[in-house]
């Protein structure tokens, strides 16, 4: 790996970083673009076109959307252990364009199901796989062409973070308007069709990463392992078949949720005992510190996940969305979210360097607590809009309310968790306590399809969703109030006068990483030395 270092630190530049960097830039913007995209029209494809209710819509929503954060777990390992970061990339971009491109060569007549509605679920289980594959191992790349001492390293990941931005914005616009208004096979095929021009740049430039997110050891890779296939191809081979078992399980959001809480309660039982029987004191408390911030994370991923199911179906359905005069598609309002962190998170990013500079910094329970008051608030503040016109379509203004409010929740909680997992975390533990925030965020994900649900009941009225965006704001904002209270209490777990002392135990970029997946799992080359 130190090879691979130097080679991009003396390999061309652009803007005064490795080229590799952008490279990745453009890769993950596209498949960014890809997944927002088709996120944002899917609930309305099932709805739409297939003719489903809205509660089995959710339900294939929750499972898509909860799977997609339990692969890169399994993703992450197998890179780490076998494949090498470049590959599993690699590997993870072809299934998830065949995914996208399948999806649009499948759909049939309005209505019809069958072989298409089978071709559909075949296409959403390649795109679990890829994701898996793809979006454990592009940020861990992006930290492999730096060295840990490059004063670089954050701003790469800055850089890396409007790529995620920029596809997560354009996604739902494009792909909205064009599933929405002239197609839906156009609109998958646009996400189709970003993601293998990521791929593309990805296999013609990839001399420019210059060694980097190579195998552990090509020889290892290389042995035969099963029916005469070498341990790569192997590892393909089990991919694929994984498509198909995803293929059977993604209809069925009873299992997903069964398998989900038989993982999360296995990983956490796992890790307390080594917290309390191999662990000293501090490092003890560092642990129960980070998992009481991970079981904050399913009620936050579960508001804030609404944006792809109910809210969208509500914005569909319920929202004066004329703009200028052009009744605007509800799904290119998902692009919203992403274009307000870019807006938001320098700013964040700059409160909290004053704020630390001052010693006034909040604690991460603290920020958490600010997190899940946001969230719920941003519910309250529909709820009062709806309120305030009832028997009339509610204004847009209030959906840009709601995504801004959220966004600044997000901010509070979604880069601030991704640290807290590393600065918390034994060098020993760090993949495994990243792999648990990637369960608890696929908790938070199956959890919203169960919300969705009870606002989307057959027959249910726009009165009914707001009736459970009260309940659950004012929940949200409960516990949000109960952390800010116990805050110091879960500080002084986590001794972070200490921390001061350890060096290289910080997330490069962790101001600037705002999506729950955007730091990867094997985070060992990411770490900063703390300045």
């Amino acid at each position: 790996m130190a090879s691979a270092y130097v080679a991009a630190s003396r390999g061309k530049t652009f803007l005064g970083h490795p080229r590799g960097l952008f490279l990745l830039f453009f890769t993950e913007m596209w498949e960014r673009f890809s997944y927002y995209g088709m996120r944002a029209i899917l609930v309305f494809y099932l709805t739409k076109h297939f003719l489903f209710t809205d509660e089995p819509a959710f339900g294939i929503y929750a499972a898509y959307t909860s799977l997609v954060y339990v692969t890169p777990v399994i993703g992450g390992y197998l890179a780490d252990r076998y494949l090498g970061a470049r590959r599993a990339v690699l590997a993870g971009g072809i299934f998830i364009a065949f995914g996208h491109i399948l999806i649009a060569l499948v759909e049939g007549p309005q209505g019809a199901q069958g072989g298409y509605l089978n071709g559909f679920y075949l296409a959403l289980a390649s795109i679990v796989v890829g994701t898996g594959f793809l979006k454990a191992n592009i940020s861990v790349l992006v930290g492999q062409l730096y060295a840990r001492d490059d004063a670089r390293r954050d701003p790469a990941f800055s850089i890396f973070y409007m790529g995620i931005n920029v596809g997560g914005s354009l996604g739902p616009i494009v792909c909205g308007v064009l599933g929405e208004t002239v197609g839906w096979a156009w609109g998958f095929g646009a996400a189709g069709v970003g993601m293998v021009l990521g791929l593309v740049a990805f296999i013609s430039l990839k001399h420019e990463l210059h060694g980097a997110g190579e195998a552990p050891s090509l020889p290892v890779l290389k042995e035969r392992a099963v029916l005469g296939l070498s341990r790569e191809w192997a590892i393909y081979a089990v991919g694929i078949l994984a498509v198909l078992g995803l293929w059977v399980l993604i209809r069925y959001q009873e299992a997903v949720g069964t398998l989900l809480l038989v993982f999360a309660a296995g990983t956490v039982a796992f890790i307390l005992y080594k917290a309390v029987f191999t662990l000293d004191k501090v490092d003890r408390d560092r642990i129960f510190g980070a998992l009481f911030l991970i079981a904050l994370c399913p009620l936050f991923w579960a508001l804030f996940e609404q944006a792809g199911s109910s809210l969208n179906v509500y914005t569909d359905r319920s929202v004066d969305r004329t703009i200028l005069g052009w009744e605007v598609p509800a799904s290119a309002f998902q692009s919203v979210n992403g274009i307000f962190i870019i807006l938001l998170a320098p700013v964040f990013a700059w409160l909290w360097t004053v704020l630390a500079k001052r010693r006034l910094d909040p604690s991460a329970p603290l920020k958490f607590g600010i997190g899940l008051i946001g969230v719920g608030a941003g519910f309250l503040v529909l709820v009062a809009g709806a309120a305030a016109y009832a028997g009339a379509p509610t204004p847009v203004i209030f959906i840009f309310l709601v995504y801004l409010i959220h966004t600044m929740a997000e901010l509070c909680f979604s880069p601030v968790g991704l640290a807290a997992m590393t600065r918390l975390s034994l060098p020993s533990m760090t993949g495994l306590m990243m792999g648990t925030w990637f369960l608890a965020t696929a908790a938070g994900n199956f959890i919203a399809g169960l919300i969705a649900q009870a606002s989307g009941g057959e027959g249910a009225g726009p009165e009914k969703v707001l009736e459970v965006y009260g309940r659950i704001g004012w929940f949200s904002i409960g516990v949000g109030v109960v952390v800010l209270v116990i805050s110091p209490l879960v500080a002084r777990l986590m001794h972070l006068d200490l921390l001061k002392e350890d060096a290289g135990h910080g997330l490069a970029g962790e101001d600037a990483l705002a999506e729950p997946a955007a730091a990867g799992i094997d985070t060992r080359v990411e770490k900063a030395p703390r300045r």
